[in-house]
């Protein structure tokens, strides 16, 4: 057990001015691994007092002195890879395997990604006489979540560099340690003090503080849409701008024309990965009414063949979910979906044969499913999969896009033309097409319930950044 007691703020660590600690469970062992100190509305103050003082002088910091910066971060945080593989692994319980893959190397993506938009980016165009021109937002209040710890904290941080800004970052509480190893990271790259700040604590007491503060003048939240409706609520007060990637419910549309065996094992696949936390996981799968048979016994023989094991076991296997307020959350929507009577295919309650304790669930199946069942319209965040048959592609299109949610949405079918038509009716933020992967340059958030702004890539950067119009800056 291993005490992280204090804060990271204007280049130093620091005690909390009121303190207050919180256990972090490994959800492998339920066991506590170390301790954190809660912070509140003064630790934020003293936070953002250092933000602001930085942003004087780093705002001015040029193109080249940031992509400089922004390649030591890189080589640092390369070298404390295993640090961040391991950490992951231990508080939030990726498997070894996909911290390793995945979840630390989004950070290296996200870096790179942001030196290459950094390096072409046009932060003065004259048009006429007048120059409009690109300047950092300011303080940036960063609340970030435990699914995906060091995407969400990176794909902030990084472009928040690059634009000239300073920030303070809330990690999650629950999966807090790899945020102190990108401070450690920062600090050893020589990030100038007061740059970034980190401030650990609950939204309550950290978070709240953050929205409403008005020395920050943008906050950016990835985490629930009902704690993103409170972020927002709580910063209209100061009018800052507020960015937000929220909840999802994404459809996975398997068309009739589609390899049906690839289609479905890749999607009950996805839906595994990370044990199903993952906002954008295609967890309504819309088959064939036809087919709907033959799609079930595909799903049910994945799911029964997939491994479930402690998150630092060697080989390819699903690890718990991270707590047990989110294990009994998922248990209690599966019933649910018992009680309302869809079809269990595969999975159930409780925790898979051999594990007595962790936070392990059965990778789950649904069949029969209607969209209107509380499991279609609810974000499970587990490793649950809702199967609905369809009668034809408008039928699939309708319920696909009834839902509150619009992060993405995914197409199988064995014509391209095809899917991009059906793609292009979907009204989501992101779209996959046949199994297409992630693109890191390619903007990254929802419509609708799902949020708001846009994280990655060059439209992710943009976010960071105010726009400016000096008229009769050239000749006319």
């Amino acid at each position: 057990m291993q005490d992280h007691l204090q804060f990271y703020i204007d280049g130093q660590w620091v005690n909390p001015v009121s303190p207050r600690s919180l256990d972090v469970i490994n959800p492998s062992s339920e066991q506590a691994i170390a301790r954190i100190s809660m912070g509140s509305a003064a630790d934020v103050d003293k936070a953002v007092a250092a933000a602001r003082r930085a942003f004087e002088s780093y705002s001015r910091t040029s193109r080249e002195e940031r992509l400089a910066l922004l390649a030591k971060v890189l080589e640092v945080y390369q070298r404390r890879y295993g640090d961040f593989v391991q950490t992951i692994s231990q508080e939030m319980g990726a498997p070894l395997w996909l911290s390793k893959a995945a979840q630390a190397a989004m950070g290296v993506a996200h870096l790179g990604s942001t030196i290459e938009v950094l390096k072409n980016f046009a932060f003065e165009q004259v048009q006429g006489s007048t120059a409009v021109v690109h300047e950092p937002v300011g303080v940036v209040g960063m609340i970030t979540p435990w699914n995906w710890p060091i995407n969400q904290i990176m794909c902030k941080v990084a472009p928040a560099l690059a634009a000239g800004c300073t920030m303070v970052l809330k990690p999650s509480e629950v999966a807090p340690l790899n945020a102190l190893l990108v401070a450690e990271v920062l600090h050893e790259a020589g990030v100038p003090p007061g740059v970034f700040n980190l401030v650990n604590g609950d939204g309550p007491g950290v978070g709240e503080a953050m929205s409403s503060h008005p020395g920050i003048d943008m906050m950016t939240f990835t985490g629930s849409t009902r704690a993103g409706i409170a972020v927002a609520k709580a910063a209209a007060d100061s009018v800052k701008r507020v960015a937000q990637e929220l909840g999802g419910k994404s459809a996975n549309i398997v068309l009739d024309d589609a390899n049906l065996q690839k289609a479905v094992t890749q999607g009950v696949q996805a839906v595994l990965m990370n044990s199903g936390q993952s906002c954008n996981a295609p967890t309504r799968m819309f088959v064939p009414r036809a087919l709907h048979g033959q799609a079930v016994e595909i799903a049910r023989s994945v799911a029964a063949a997939a491994t479930v094991a402690d998150a630092l076991a060697e080989g390819m296997h699903m690890g718990p979910v991270v707590s047990e307020a989110q294990w009994g959350k998922i248990q209690a929507l599966i019933r649910k979906g018992i009680e309302e009577g869809a079809t269990l295919v595969a999975g159930g309650t409780g925790r898979p044969e051999g594990l007595t304790r962790g936070y392990f669930v059965k990778p789950t199946v649904f069949a029969d499913v209607s969209n209107d069942m509380t499991i279609a319209r609810e974000e499970i965040f587990g490793p649950v999969l809702v199967m609905i048959p369809y009668d034809d592609e408008e039928d699939a299109i309708r319920m696909a896009n009834d839902t509150v949610y619009g992060l993405s949405g995914y197409v199988q079918s064995g014509s391209l033309e095809r899917a991009r038509r059906v793609a292009a009716r979907l009204r989501t933020g992101m779209v996959h097409l046949n199994g297409a992967g992630p693109d890191f340059n390619a903007p990254f958030g929802g419509y609708k319930q799902s949020g708001n702004g846009r994280e990655w890539g060059e439209h992710g950067f943009r976010d960071f950044l105010e726009t400016k119009a000096v008229m009769g800056y050239g000749a006319v």
